[in-house]
């Protein structure tokens, strides 16, 4: 019972962390591209080849040497560098409240169907809980005023949930973090790369700051927290895992208001309580 205990304080404790490392990359790319200290294009560059750097190095001081495998985790790979790439691009010209509900809204969706399809019990607990943080969700980042939305741009959006999504549901099957991390993100490089000359980028432009950000974005919160992401994986449900990164965007917001300024409002207060808890009922329901 005592290791039990144990276990489940260091699952949570690892959840935690990595949706601390989603929700920073959130507020990284935002100070990045928002006030235009880098392109949408150098910033994902920097940030994927930083992240699969930082990865080789990990992996050589645990393991001594670099297995590279050319056969698998191209799937992966790609819908990592799928997400990165649209996310970015979504972001230079979508309100950041509405492209957070849709972003996780698709994946959400996505996982919900997933669940469904590998045949996942859900009890009548966990659907509350979903239901719960979903609405709390909406109440958070529903829009009060009217707005303009760029159908193309909240598409790109809806790509980048839909591949993470996949990427998540992948790495159910994850028996090394590291080593599938590390593979993803080599993989991912190569893609980039080749983004760049199959559709002949221009108007690149960044500063010192904003490779700083981006470098801070794939070192730290991308390579480590996909690396905690990836443990946590195959030790939930996929709904489950759908479910708790409903978090995420309420980590950027208060992050937001911490290290950008931002104002606490009574809309952030109650829906905070009411996603927390959606999550806390879904994470500890019992499945029969």
């Amino acid at each position: 019972m005592l290791l039990n205990i144990k276990q489940n304080e260091k699952l949570l404790l690892t959840i935690f962390l990595s949706l601390i490392f989603l929700a920073l990359n959130s507020i990284l790319c935002k100070a990045a591209l928002v006030s235009n200290l880098i392109d949408a294009y150098s910033f994902t560059f920097f940030r994927i080849i930083s992240a699969a750097l930082t990865l080789i190095l990990i992996y050589l001081y645990k393991n001594k040497k670099l297995v590279f495998n050319t056969k698998t985790n191209w799937l992966s790979s790609f819908m990592l560098f799928i997400y990165a790439i649209c996310f970015s691009y979504s972001y230079l010209s979508i309100d950041a409240g509405f492209g957070t509900l849709l972003l996780f809204a698709i994946v959400q969706l996505v996982m919900v169907f997933a669940s469904l399809f590998y045949k996942e019990k859900i009890n009548i607990q966990k659907v509350i809980g979903i239901v719960l943080a979903i609405f709390g969700l909406i109440y958070l980042l529903y829009p009060t005023q009217s707005f303009e939305v760029s159908f193309y741009h909240a598409f790109l959006m809806i790509i980048s949930g839909v591949a993470w999504a996949i990427y998540t549901i992948i790495g159910k099957k994850s028996i090394n973090a590291l080593a599938n991390t590390m593979d993803n993100f080599i993989k991912a490089t190569l893609f980039i790369v080749l983004f760049y000359f199959v559709f002949t980028i221009d108007n690149l432009h960044y500063s010192f700051n904003g490779v700083v950000l981006a470098l801070i974005s794939g070192s730290i919160t991308s390579a480590l927290g996909y690396v905690l992401w990836y443990e946590v994986l195959p030790k939930i449900q996929i709904i489950t895992a759908g479910v708790i990164q409903l978090f995420v965007p309420i980590l950027s917001i208060i992050l937001s208001i911490i290290f950008l300024n931002e104002t606490l409002t009574n809309t952030l207060l109650v829906s905070t309580v009411i996603i927390i808890l959606g999550i806390l009922i879904t994470i500890f329901s019992k499945t029969k």
